[in-house]
C-alpha cells in the first residue's frame, strides 16, 4: 500500500463514511491536535517514568486513536464510533485520587519542572489543553459525545498529577511560581 493518495492535494481529506471536508476544518484540526498529543506523550514516554503512568500512557496512546476514529465519524454519518466511555473517565479520575494521596497539598502554582520527566509531562498537559479548546470550538458547531468533553477535561487533570507525582517519587519539589520573577 502506498503511503500517498493524491486524494488530499486539493486540501481536502476524507472522514469515515466518505464525506470530504477542508483540511483546516475545525474537525479535522481537533483530530490533528489529539495526534500531536499522541506525539507529545510518545515523547515522554522516552524518559523514566513511574510505572502505573507509563501504563497508563500507554494506553492512552490507543485511545486517542479510538477518539481520533470516533471524530472522523461526521454526527448522523454512516458510522457511530464510540472511543471513550465514562469507565474511562472514572479510571482517570481514580487514579488522580490515588496519586493524590502522595502529593503535598497544592498550595501555589506550580510551574512546569522539576525533572525532566515532570516537564515532559507539563508539556503533554499543555497539548492536551490546546486539544481541549479546540475541542469545545468543535461542540459549539457540531455536538460531540459529552463524555469525550469530560474525558479531556480529566485527562489534563490526570496529566498535571502524574508530572507532580514524578516529581515526587524523584524526591524533586515542584517548581513553585513567584509573583514577580
Amino acid at each position: 500500500m502506498k503511503i500517498y493518495t493524491k486524494a488530499g492535494d486539493a486540501g481536502e481529506t476524507g472522514l469515515l463514511g466518505g464525506d470530504r471536508v477542508s483540511k483546516s476544518s475545525v474537525r479535522i484540526d481537533v483530530i490533528g491536535l489529539a495526534d500531536e498529543l499522541n506525539a507529545a506523550i510518545g515523547v515522554a514516554l522516552q524518559t523514566e517514568l513511574p510505572s502505573e503512568i507509563r501504563i497508563r500512557l500507554d494506553i492512552l496512546q490507543s485511545k486517542l486513536f479510538d477518539i481520533g476514529g470516533e471524530l472522523a465519524c461526521p454526527p448522523g454519518g454512516k458510522f457511530n464510533l464510540v472511543g471513550v466511555s465514562e469507565a474511562d473517565t472514572i479510571s482517570l479520575e481514580m487514579e488522580i485520587d490515588r496519586f493524590e494521596t502522595e502529593l503535598a497539598e497544592l498550595k501555589n502554582f506550580i510551574l512546569p519542572g522539576g525533572t525532566p520527566q515532570s516537564a515532559q509531562l507539563h508539556w503533554v498537559r499543555a497539548v492536551s489543553r490546546r486539544w481541549e479548546r479546540r475541542l469545545i470550538d468543535l461542540h459549539q458547531d457540531e455536538p460531540v459525545n459529552p463524555e469525550l468533553l469530560r474525558f479531556v477535561n480529566r485527562l489534563s487533570d490526570w496529566i498535571f498529577c502524574s508530572a507532580r507525582l514524578a516529581n515526587a517519587r524523584a524526591g524533586v519539589a515542584d517548581v513553585v511560581w513567584k509573583k514577580g520573577n
